[in-house]
């Protein structure tokens, strides 16, 4: 994990270089609140990427879209059973069944294969096509069953794609965390982008042969590990799909694993009680909250929030410790996190931005909602190791080709020094970084990210620094195939405070088929089932500014323009 020259923000604060931090100045402050869960919830949140979180509110617009790509016009011309006969030098179907009686969902055929040596995958072909395919991604270190999924796949048929999953190489029951890839170069390779692209080719293959016709479009949809599966394809891989939501992408995956490092050593041994975190999330709202011109509950420009917490929390006096005021251990430790890893005080990687702190809702697997905090992935409530200490636990000790040790603790990690050659290798195949998709942009694909700019479990900073460095490397603005929306409040791929339920995958579809490229989505802030506000979420770098009058819940009264 090297180290990286950094400049100054005009707060004062070393900043990543582009490659890791967006260009724009301002300081790295972050708003944690509240009892942080242990692992088992923060899981949930992140390792594990709830098909709900990842996918849940694609095709909500189905209906106003002007692309009619509900239309069933394409029937099945084998008996699914037939399929068990089909075979390619590489995958052989193991089961081909059709299944009905499900409700609300239509009848389907459904194939599950596996690809040499263990990638199994599944693919669901309704019996009334719209002549499209859809293909869904994973989480973490993935290996989810496609039970797991069954809420995104049953969504996508409701509509009538076409659709495919694959576990990328192995099972996370029998091989949880990364345990899979230790001494295993073959599963490393097929988890990081041999299994999706394979996947996409068979199924692609098998739906041809089922309807007697190929897929007129195909569509990736995914989020957190998901995203950066659909970054990997745009860039290795431009011909599998015509249009891309890579929500959130862990594609900087080493500099992540590093600050999960860094996270994970500040918060050791710590205790942030909920009363004190949402006294933390009280100050930097109050603090930031008006800085884009009005008092809304959202930060819209993280980068643009002055928190610092040595200047903006009250201080306990002596050991006092109460829940009125923060020690002095407390603020160092907060220091550290907003500031991010760094090593003899340059910079390595952006520190967590204010916006994660609040208690806000989070939609489970399912649909069904709970309150969260932002930062849950990281800090914890004395009740044993958190997210982010087992995620890249995991990763230090079977993934990391420099450091390969089973034996290893991330707490020997050294900030101080730079170990000889660490990541090098690792970073060329685990991250997306490849500032040059000019053959996915010269065979007509689209691409849309989104990312919350409260998202503590993956930082949002390194994407908009890529993204904004495309303009270099490819000679000319990634906005003619390639948008990226920044939405205020978020965490992560969903939940938080701000208006995270959009439809990103209508809004592709639209771009692919029908030319029309994505001005401002709709997004709605949803509690208890209601929705609370709606805000026009905008490609980046334009943001959502309030016009002076009505009520801010009213999505109507903010218009997209470039920051002032």
């Amino acid at each position: 994990m090297t180290a990286s020259h950094g400049r100054i923000s005009r707060a004062g604060r070393p900043v990543a270089p582009p490659a890791a931090v967006v260009s724009k100045p301002g300081s790295f402050a972050g708003r944690p609140s509240g009892a942080i869960l242990q692992c088992a919830a923060a899981c949930v949140l992140a390792m594990s990427a709830p098909a709900r979180a990842q996918n849940g509110d694609s095709f909500l617009d189905a209906d106003k879209s002007t692309v009619r790509y509900t239309e069933t016009a394409f029937s099945s011309k084998l008996d699914c059973r037939d399929l068990v006969s089909r075979a390619g030098v590489e995958y052989s179907i193991l089961f081909a069944e059709l299944r009905d009686g499900e409700p609300d969902v239509p009848d389907h055929c459904r194939v599950t294969g596996v690809i040499a040596p263990e990638i199994i995958f599944e693919v669901n072909m309704p019996a009334r096509w719209n002549g499209r395919f859809y293909m869904y991604g994973n989480g973490g270190f993935a290996g989810e069953s496609p039970a797991s999924k069954a809420d995104v796949r049953n969504q996508a048929l409701r509509h009538g794609f076409a659709t495919a999953y694959t576990n990328t190489g192995h099972d996370s029951r029998r091989e949880p965390g990364a345990t899979f890839a230790y001494n295993n170069l073959q599963k490393t390779v097929d988890y990081l982008f041999r299994a999706v692209h394979l996947t996409a080719v068979y199924s692609k293959q098998l739906i041809a042969g089922f309807y007697d016709q190929a897929p007129a479009h195909s569509y990736w949809d995914g989020c957190s590990m998901g995203g950066r599966q659909g970054m990997v394809s745009a860039q290795r891989f431009p011909h599998d799909f015509d249009g891309i939501v890579a929500g959130a992408p862990a594609f900087d995956f080493t500099g992540t694993m590093l600050s999960y490092v860094w996270n994970s050593q500040v918060t050791d041994g710590a205790s942030f009680r909920q009363e004190k975190m949402a006294l933390l999330s009280e100050r930097v709202y109050a603090r930031c909250d008006a800085d884009d011109g009005v008092e809304d509950g959202l930060i819209t420009d993280p980068r643009d929030c002055d928190f610092d917490p040595a200047r903006h929390l009250p201080r306990c006096g002596g050991s006092d410790d109460r829940d009125d005021c923060f020690t002095a251990d407390e603020i160092t430790r907060l220091e550290k996190l907003y500031d991010g890893p760094q090593r003899g005080g340059q910079k390595l990687y952006p520190g967590v931005p204010p916006g994660a702190e609040v208690l806000a809702p989070l939609r489970a697997p399912g649909g069904e909602e709970r309150r969260a905090h932002g930062w849950e992935p990281w800090l914890q409530n004395g009740n044993g190791p958190v997210f982010q200490a087992l995620m890249v636990g995991s990763y230090l000790k079977y993934l990391h080709f420099e450091v390969d040790d089973a034996d290893y603790d991330w707490r020997q990690y050294p900030f101080e020094v730079e170990p000889e050659g660490i990541d090098r290798e690792t970073a060329h195949l685990l991250d997306a970084k490849a500032a040059d998709m000019s053959r996915f942009k010269a065979r007509g694909g689209k691409m849309i990210t989104y990312f919350g700019w409260a998202d503590a479990a993956i930082n949002p900073m390194p994407m908009v620094g890529y993204y904004e460095g495309l303009d270099d490397a490819m000679g000319s603005s990634p906005h003619d195939f390639y948008r990226l929306f920044m939405v205020p409040g978020m965490f992560h791929c969903d939940g938080g405070a701000g208006a995270d339920q959009m439809d990103v995958m209508t809004a592709v579809i639209e771009w692919v088929e029908a030319g029309k490229a994505p001005g401002a989505i709709t997004g709605y802030h949803v509690d208890g089932g209601a929705v609370k506000f709606s805000r026009p979420q905008c490609p980046y770098p334009q943001t959502a500014h309030y016009k002076g009058s009505g009520s801010p819940a009213a999505g109507d009264n903010f218009e997209c323009a470039l920051p002032r």
